[in-house]
């Protein structure tokens, strides 16, 4: 069976997804269907950018003592050998 396409085989996922942006875009800045404020797509990726790292920061903080806490006892171990 032969696929049929709206306007080619090319263009169509370009329409698609130009019509998605287009829709997403007219949500966002239509004041009737817009998002409440501190809701838009754009705070929220920062909000969730600041948490990442936020928690990212005291992740690395604790590996960061864990390899100092293996560092000194790989380092204690070696000089007890050398005596």
């Amino acid at each position: 069976m032969a696929k049929t396409y709206l306007l080619s085989r090319t263009l169509d996922p370009i329409l698609g997804v130009f019509t998605g942006l287009l829709a997403f875009h007219l949500n966002e800045t239509n004041p009737r269907s817009a998002p409440a404020e501190g809701h838009t797509l754009s705070e929220l990726i920062s909000w969730k950018w600041n948490e990442n790292s936020k928690l990212r920061s005291v992740r690395d903080q604790d590996e960061e003592k864990e390899w100092e806490r293996v560092t000194r006892e790989f380092v204690g171990a070696s000089d007890n050998d050398k005596k």
